[in-house]
């Protein structure tokens, strides 16, 4: 629209001169070389036009004669460049594909077309590491650093193929030269981060979560619960040297994180060795009331030493309240009642956990109290078997690995804050079976508020299980080895022998009773 209002503007202009002209006649007297040209203004503004614009024309003529080579140089560099840039997207697609014949063959390719352009050297390199050729691709890489644009990328690179070697100090080289170069780059500062977490340096950790929180690289929520959890670290590896420092360390984690268990049982327990029972028992109850642990059952129950078991049932009491009903309540109420001796309340306490498919550290308590209250019986024999086939109960597990103790960072990943507290999968349990009554034979009459096994009719004696020695006449023969009984003699008749039966299983013989301390140390995690 606007070219076309200038086009028609200019030719107003041009109409307007030519009338103008018209309007004023007048001669023009060129002499030049004995010669005389006479002429109206009009023609000779004409002619003036045309001497112009053949000059123009001249002058493009012979520019492009002169800039011709040039012109020809710049089209070929240009159909060059295009046939390397679509070979460098094939290469990558190649990459992507897992085809490592194409991938060699459009990076040397690309190579060849562009020389040493960044993408070039990538696919150079990608092609490298899809074939397996380690060298290549460091060679590739090493170049791609003594570009600027470029340095970045090859520290990545580099430090990718030093881990794949197992190179840990080179990696860690890479990588603080990254952040040095790029501080906003997440792979470098990750790194950075999980090999000073490796190193235990807890206040080099906190230094790089500060630094990556500054960048926006990790938000607010997570930095605040990896801070807490380098505390904890950091608390950890001070408790046994430096208990204040520890204190204040766990403290600080606390109240980072209420909810993160190691931080609150460890800092019960220091304030419990101080005397300040009542802070302690605040820092704990804050961390039950949003995770029941069992790690905090023990350092609530005994805040104070030399408690009796009365104090401490008191206390697991109060646990029960906090956590609503939970499991783990219940379990500390039913271990405390066994150690003051209230079997009755074990008992009350563990019943809603034994309906279904008792866990293993509940069966292992029903043996400790069927052992306590009854001695060596059947029942506490059979509560130990089922514990072996019960489900698990929760752990720490990082990475699927399980551990009964909490760690800072996992073994398999280095991840920081990869232990979470869950039951590890039970596909390896058996299914539990109902034991027979050779194993519950000792047991005695009296009904029980627990009923653990159904009952079957009893076997026959260990006495009557050994087979009788196979006859060895026909039994007519056997027969004919009797007198007849004499006149005046009563005929005296013998009791048939009744069939010998051999149970499924053997029966349970006996063995001497472990003691109650060396089962719960075999199987149980309190």
């Amino acid at each position: 629209m606007w070219r076309a209002l200038v086009f028609i503007g200019l030719l107003c202009v041009a109409a307007f001169g030519a009338v103008w002209l018209a309007d004023r006649p007048g001669t023009v007297l060129i002499t030049f070389g004995g010669y005389e040209v006479q002429t109206s203004v009009a023609v000779a503004a004409v002619a003036l036009a045309g001497l112009g614009l053949a000059l123009a024309l001249l002058w493009s003529l012979v520019s492009g004669i002169l800039t011709l080579p040039s012109r020809l140089t710049f089209a070929s560099r240009a159909r060059r460049r295009s046939r390397g840039y679509q070979a460098v997207s094939r290469g990558m697609v190649a990459v992507g594909a897992g085809d490592t014949i194409a991938a060699r063959r459009y990076a040397n390719e690309a190579e060849r077309l562009l020389g040493r352009e960044p993408l070039t050297l990538l696919l150079k390199a990608q092609a490298a590491q899809v074939s397996g050729n380690r060298d290549a691709a460091e060679a590739a890489f090493k170049l791609m650093m003594d570009e600027d644009e470029t340095r970045v990328l090859g520290l990545r690179g580099l430090f990718v193929e030093a881990r794949r070697r197992g190179d840990t100090d080179a990696a860690q080289e890479y990588a603080s030269e990254a952040v040095r170069l790029a501080p906003a780059a997440a792979w470098a500062s990750d790194a950075v981060l999980e090999a000073r977490c490796a190193d235990r340096d807890w206040r080099g950790a906190l230094d790089a979560i500060e630094r990556r929180t500054s960048l926006g690289l990790l938000d607010k929520v997570t930095a605040k619960r990896h801070r807490a959890v380098l505390l904890t670290a950091d608390a950890l590896d001070r408790a046994e040297n430096d208990p204040e420092g520890a204190l204040r360390s766990a403290q600080d984690a606390v109240k980072l994180a209420p909810d993160l268990v190691p931080a609150a049982a460890l800092a019960g327990r220091l304030l419990s060795r101080r005397g300040d029972l009542r802070r302690a028992a605040k820092v704990v109850e804050t961390a039950w009331r949003s995770q029941p642990h069992p790690d905090l059952a023990e350092v609530y129950l005994n805040l104070r030493p030399g408690d009796s078991g009365l104090d401490r049932l008191k206390r697991a009491e109060t646990l029960f309240k906090l956590s609503n009903g939970a499991a783990e309540g219940r379990l500390a109420v039913a271990r405390s009642a066994l150690e003051a001796r209230e079997f009755d309340r074990v008992r009350d306490a563990l019943e809603p956990l034994v309906v279904e498919r008792p866990s293993m550290r509940v069966c292992l308590i029903m043996s400790d109290l069927e052992q306590a209250e009854h001695g060596s019986t059947g029942k506490g024999r059979e509560w130990l078997a089922r514990a072996t086939r019960a489900p698990r109960d929760p752990a720490w597990i990082a990475d699927g690995v399980v551990s009964d103790q909490w760690a800072p960072i996992s073994p398999v990943t280095g991840r920081l804050d990869a232990f979470v507290w869950q039951a590890p999968p039970d596909v390896l349990i058996a299914p539990e079976i109902t034991m027979h009554d050779d194993v519950t034979a000792d047991l005695d009459d009296e009904p029980r508020a627990l009923p653990v096994a159904v009952q079957e009719p009893e076997p026959a004696p260990a006495a009557s299980l050994a087979p009788e020695p196979a006859p060895t006449e026909p039994a007519a023969a056997v027969e004919a080895v009797w007198p007849e009984p004499a006149q005046g003699q009563e005929e005296v008749t013998l009791p048939k022998p009744e069939p010998v039966v051999f149970p499924a299983t053997p029966p349970d013989v006996p063995k001497p009773e472990e003691p109650a301390s060396a089962r719960r140390s075999a199987f149980s995690i309190w």
